[in-house]
């Protein structure tokens, strides 16, 4: 499961979300011509809407492969500024580049945006439809979607923003807010250089003035529930690499296999050192001081938690993450306390030696662990990353390297903070009656905005549905026949709305 599914798939409250014309026009400020005519221009544009984000997609834009990332950023910075965006700048880093913009709509408020442009990577062999194509797909029981890589993580609820200031401005409007713009490429990398991005004076500067900042999403389960989040988790990526040649032992290059008779295996050196970072059963960290800060949750959390798992469907959960039992057979409630709680040190993948069709008889000279370790408040990732590896140095395995990919801290935002009570407004104008969680297991790189210096409110909100993140089929609603979710029309509304809620 990647980082946003699980909240997006165990999310609360059901309720019929017909958004018309005159709801729209009941829960914002402005006139109800006004919103009647931004309205039609939602519903004129809705097959240019649809297109923009078929050509976003159809432009692969992959950290992780170095695939068409300049071209992702520049297509990026193309559409922010047929949207109404002035003085969109390139922002050089490290690694890829980021972006800003602003939209100075002469408003008494200024919001923040946060935008990642690039996708997970993609193997077409999986896919039912290829992950480039960009398709619109009949799905049974929703409707029409476009399905590819990045279509919901995070294209599809990005372009609707978009989509939602074309609207405004095809209305005659200005945006009923100010807006600042960061976006990155290196996002689903673990956001390595994105402070480099944030903390440049001018953009700094910008940022300063903002109340709030939020990250387009789709937040519809398939049921219409809805589940908002307060923060999300830290994480570290991190490469174990074992090597006859930083070991001193075993082989420097791959040998006959018949040899481990004399000679010693990084390989088995590799699972050694792994064995040491968890408990026997590999479900509790046990790395020397790594969540010795990790903040235990409050009465207030532990009864936002209670909520949940009083209104989220368990059986529903079980069966969107493809499993018959929680940790330890614990019970839901208990299991969403790990999740919201729980420092985690996980295996993506393990690579040494052959992996082909057949058998190759080799002794190894190298072997990789990938990991992910997710970080609670008030955890940081570069205290995790220095007792990762005293950890393994205290143990006999000081040799074996460990390369940090991407990582940051984690984030938190108080739910009376504007920008969070806004998104509560909007949902309960709605019907929908929001669950609200701590934080989510996953990670995005929030804390340059709710740390040093800005201390800004950060969050994600949107209607809409999609699924499939970092896997196969990856898809985002556009014409939904379920009347509880919204299509791509929906979305683009709801982001209206929540502007002139943010305006309020």
């Amino acid at each position: 499961m990647d980082r946003r599914t699980f909240l997006q798939g165990a999310a609360a409250g059901a309720a019929t979300l017909a958004l018309s014309q005159n709801e729209l026009a009941d829960n914002t400020n402005p006139s109800s011509s006004d919103l009647n005519l931004i309205q039609k221009e939602i519903e004129k544009r809705h097959d240019e809407s649809v297109q923009r984000l078929q050509h976003w997609i159809r432009q692969p834009s992959i950290a992780a492969e170095k695939r068409g990332v300049s071209e992702g950023c520049d297509l990026t910075m193309s559409m922010l500024g047929d949207a109404g965006f002035s003085g969109v700048t390139k922002i050089p880093t490290d690694g890829q580049p980021g972006i800003f913009a602003t939209l100075d709509a002469g408003a008494p408020r200024t919001i923040g945006l946060y935008f990642m442009y690039d996708v997970k990577q993609a193997d077409p062999a999986e896919w039912s439809s290829p992950p480039f194509d960009a398709a619109l797909v009949d799905k049974p029981g929703l409707g029409k979607v476009v399905m590819g890589r990045g279509a919901v993580n995070q294209k599809g609820p990005e372009a609707s923003f978009i989509a939602a200031l074309h609207a405004i401005r095809g209305a005659g409007k200005k945006p009923p807010v100010n807006l600042v713009m960061v976006a990155e490429g290196e996002e689903e990398i673990g956001s390595p250089h994105f402070p480099q991005i944030v903390r440049r004076p001018e953009v700094i500067a910008a940022l300063r003035k903002c109340s709030g900042i939020f990250m387009p999403s789709a937040e519809q389960d398939l049921d219409g529930k809805v589940t908002m989040t307060l923060g999300a988790k830290g994480v570290i990526e991190c490469e174990l690499v074992s090597s006859g040649e930083k070991w001193g032992r075993g082989p420097r290059k791959d040998v006959h296999s018949s040899t481990k008779a004399m000679l010693d295996s990084p390989a088995w050196h590799l699972v050694e050192a792994l064995v040491t970072l968890v408990s026997p059963d590999g479900n509790t960290p046990a790395i020397d001081g790594f969540a010795d800060k990790a903040r235990p949750l409050s009465d207030t959390e532990k009864k936002m938690i209670a909520e949940a798992a009083r209104r989220l469907d368990e059986n529903v959960a079980k069966k969107q993450l493809s499993v018959d039992h929680w940790m330890h057979d614990v019970s839901y409630q208990e299991a969403l306390k790990l999740l919201q709680s729980r420092p985690t040190v996980n295996i993506e993948g393990l690579v040494g030696g052959y992996t082909g069709p057949g058998g190759k008889t080799i002794l190894p000279h190298r072997a990789v662990a990938k990991l992910d370790l997710r970080l609670v408040p008030d955890m940081k990732a570069d205290e995790a990353l220095a007792a990762l590896k005293a950890h393994l140095a205290k143990r006999g395995f000081g040799d074996i390297e460990v390369n940090m990919t991407g990582g940051y801290d984690p984030n938190s935002t108080s739910a009376d903070a504007p920008l969070i009570r806004a998104q509560v407004a909007y949902y309960r104008s709605k019907g929908i009656d929001p669950i609200i969680l701590p934080r989510s297991a996953g990670s995005w790189p929030g804390y340059v905005f709710t740390g040093d210096p800005l201390h800004l409110a950060a969050g994600h909100f949107g209607m809409g549905h999609g699924n499939g993140a970092h896997a196969p089929d990856e898809y985002y609603v556009i014409e939904s026949t379920n009347p509880k979710v919204q299509g791509i029309d929906g979305a683009v509304r709801s982001y209206v709305e929540y502007l002139y809620q943010l305006a309020k």
